[in-house]
């Protein structure tokens, strides 16, 4: 498997490389993606993952069996960047993986940034025009701060958000690492303001004519001024200004309520293949997705405390 690198997703860069290994993981970088290697606490076993790369043929796929027991691997998940197709999902059970337990949602939004901004802002739903004009009438600025003040605020309002809306955060060092190591190429942060106060705040990632949304947090105070609509609006007009050609808004989940507001900015549903595992060491697999279930109701649980 030669080592030629996979840089179309913020997640595939070298920037990124640096962040996992800053936080703790081996990273190898292969031609599919960089695999990262997390260690399974109270074991020598680790867990690979290939995120936003490329989908691996079946000789790969003999090459990351290889590898994976060098690494004392349990398996390998693979969520390549790559849109849904029966032929590809058919090769991909071919080569012997299955299907595994997504990490990102296998479904996103995207916003097509070669229209004009009139072209855009006419195709939003008529209640997002609204909201979009009532920020402006309230006040609410908009701008790009990547001060280490506008960051400790972005972090004061994630843990905020994450407690009252009962989901699992990253720890305030896994976001410190993060912007350490993207901020000089890959990350914004963009904050909204009422009243000279930071009331939301978004890092944004910018990479290869796209533009992602992959952080967002925000006051429960004045909510009434909408600044989250002043936020993607000033958004897209950022990631025209980058001369991103696609804006990835990161993430759609029937149901919820951050989907049905990037719905009223008109994006395109594009469906990805997938979450798919190479297993490696079959009876720890089992066990491990046993414990993997349990450890998971047990965050969530923590994070409505």
């Amino acid at each position: 498997m030669s080592n030629t690198k996979v840089y179309q997703h913020p997640l595939q860069t070298k920037e990124w490389a640096e962040f996992r290994r800053a936080w703790g993981n081996e990273v190898i970088e292969t031609n599919k993606g960089n695999i990262v290697l997390s260690k399974i606490p109270f074991t020598n076993l680790n867990i690979g993952t290939v995120i936003k790369g490329l989908a691996p043929s079946e000789s790969d796929v003999r090459d990351f069996l290889k590898l994976g027991r060098q690494k004392n691997a349990v398996f390998i998940k693979f969520e390549p960047n790559v849109e849904y197709s029966k032929k590809l999902e058919d090769g991909l059970k071919s080569a012997g993986l299955v299907r595994g337990k997504t990490l990102f949602t296998p479904t996103t939004f995207i916003i097509d940034l070669t229209k004009s901004e009139e072209e855009l802002l006419s195709s939003f739903s008529s209640k997002t025009r609204y909201n979009i004009r009532l920020s402006q009438k309230h006040g609410v600025k908009v701008i790009v701060d990547n001060s280490n003040k506008a960051f400790e605020r972005y972090l004061e309002l994630t843990f905020d958000t994450a407690k009252r809306q009962g989901f699992y955060a990253h720890t305030k060092k896994y976001h410190q690492l993060m912007w350490k190591h993207l901020n000089k190429n890959i990350a914004h942060l963009l904050v909204a303001k009422y009243k000279s106060q930071i009331i939301s705040t978004w890092v944004l990632f910018a990479h290869n004519g796209v533009l992602y949304y992959p952080y967002g947090a925000s006051s429960d105070k004045h909510r009434n001024v909408m600044a989250n609509n002043a936020m993607m609006w000033e958004a897209i007009k950022l990631g025209k200004k980058l001369e991103c050609k696609t804006f990835d808004l990161w993430g759609r989940e029937e149901g919820k309520g951050f989907t049905k507001f990037k719905e009223g900015y008109n994006p395109e549903v594009v469906e990805f293949i997938g979450s798919w595992d190479l297993i490696i060491n079959k009876p720890i697999y089992f066990i491990y997705k046993i414990a993997e279930k349990f450890r998971w109701i047990f965050l969530r649980l923590k994070a409505k405390t």
